[in-house]
């Protein structure tokens, strides 16, 4: 029998890494799922096993064009979030963040839908600070390679809080910094799919810089459970709150981790470090304790552990 009081629920990129799992979880709480993909970065595979469930929908559309669908929440995900995919077409990387948020915020508007921004900890640019606090307005460079993601999730939070303010929109805005697990792009050149990738190939394990570069990193059930809780959280929290693990590693230790779990005889080779790459970047996660009770449960050798089958799998069907 049809459950009357499930949320129809949007998830744009829904067929990306993160928008899979978030996908996943939606459905095991009983909603009705409309997954949004363009298939830039996303693929099928990542929801494959969830095309048999009648409470989901494959929906294949851009969210740089307008959407006419009746919902009651919105999870903005859609953008490429590697440097190699966002930097493959920078114009429509700044287009998918800005036009996007535009007409997911029209969308929320036009059905009184509460909205939710997946930001990033790219607005942090190269910090000053350590660890970094949602009070930090940033240090990001406006024309730089990167800056079609940086300033594009920028402008979208801007748009997101304008919106709030101008229109009284429902929103939740969180910046999510590195996470990694299953179904990460095994090319998508971020550093912990390009390090185990190159592990369990017996590729030099490339450092760029002299690896003493921090990261945090979380694995993906942890930040998920984050978003849904800054979703479900009280109207008056909206943010934007960080989502991350406040544990820091240097590149270089997160290489020699990989090389430990995997058993490879792989070498670290190092090179030049990329234009405006940030040296450091940590969450300070108290917000997120203190107002959602959130904080990761998974440390970063139980979510390697955790995710190094799935690329061994991808190699094995190479």
């Amino acid at each position: 029998m049809k459950n009357y009081h499930c949320k129809r629920v949007l998830v744009t990129g829904g067929a990306g890494f993160l928008g899979s799992h978030l996908c996943e979880r939606l459905l095991d709480e009983g909603n009705d799922v409309i997954c949004l993909d363009n298939f830039f970065t996303g693929t099928k595979e990542n929801i494959l096993h969830l095309m048999d469930n009648h409470h989901f929908e494959l929906l294949r559309h851009d969210v740089t064009f307008p959407l006419y669908i009746e919902v009651d929440e919105i999870y903005n995900l859609a953008c490429p979030a590697s440097p190699v995919h966002y930097q493959h077409d920078p114009v429509q990387t700044t287009k998918t963040s800005v036009h996007g948020a535009i007409n997911m915020l029209g969308l929320a508007k036009r059905t009184n839908a509460k909205i939710f921004q997946a930001s990033t900890s790219e607005v942090y640019g190269d910090p000053k600070i350590h660890p970094q606090n949602e009070s930090y307005w940033g240090n990001v460079n406006p024309i730089g390679p990167r800056s079609c993601y940086d300033e594009g999730k920028r402008c979208a939070e801007t748009l997101f809080f304008d919106y709030y303010r101008q229109h009284k929109i429902k929103i939740k805005v969180a910046r999510i910094f590195n996470t990694y697990g299953p179904r990460m792009h095994p090319n998508d050149g971020r550093v912990v799919s390009n390090f185990i990738m190159q592990a369990l190939t017996g590729k030099g394990i490339t450092i760029y810089g002299d690896g003493n570069q921090t990261r945090s990193f979380c694995y993906v059930s942890d930040l998920i459970e984050g978003i849904v809780k800054v979703m479900g959280s009280s109207d008056d929290f909206i943010g934007p709150v960080n989502l991350g693990n406040s544990s820091g590693f240097t590149i270089l230790q997160l290489a020699k981790k990989i090389i430990e779990l995997t058993n490879s005889r792989s070498k670290i080779i190092f090179k030049d470090l990329p234009q405006d790459d940030p040296t450091q970047r940590q969450p300070d996660i108290s917000l997120a304790q203190g107002s959602l009770d959130w904080k990761p449960k998974i440390n970063l050798e139980q979510g390697l552990i955790k995710s190094i089958p799935y690329f061994e799998n991808i190699c094995r069907n190479a």
